[in-house]
């Protein structure tokens, strides 16, 4: 399997899994990281919201990893990425638990992944044009 397949795959499925426990199992990570719910409820039924929406995104790259290359960029690198720094600055600066530097983790380990894939695999050959005359 192309690599930026299988990184869209894994991606997707981990975004659509977070979402869905955002939305449907709010109670079973309220005790798992022993957090207080959050309040107003709106905030993480949007997050869930989003993070699937993401997840149903990474279909581009899964179904046309060449397509897709930019989705890859933007939610690999950038999202991914900027979410794990955003993670450890939290701990860091607003004491939030330790058990969150587990985002930090897997969101950092998915963007440098993702990162690796994207400067290592090239774009198709069969998807360009060739040379006018």
């Amino acid at each position: 399997m192309n690599r930026l397949r299988l990184i869209a795959a894994v991606s997707g499925i981990y975004d659509a899994l977070v979402g869905a426990v955002m939305l449907l199992g709010r109670p079973l990570l309220v005790r798992l990281f022993d957090v207080p719910a959050p309040q107003p409820p709106i905030h993480a039924d949007l997050n869930g919201i989003f993070l699937i929406a993401v997840a149903a995104g990474y279909l581009i790259p899964f179904r046309d990893p060449d397509r897709g290359r930019g989705y890859l960029w933007v939610m690999g690198p950038l999202l991914k990425g900027g979410g794990a720094l955003a993670f450890v600055l939290d701990y860091v600066v607003r004491h939030s638990p330790r058990s969150f530097l587990l985002f930090a983790a897997s969101d950092g380990t998915l963007a440098l992944i993702t990162l690796w894939a994207l400067l290592t695999v090239g774009a198709s050959t069969s998807t360009t044009e060739s040379p006018r005359p």
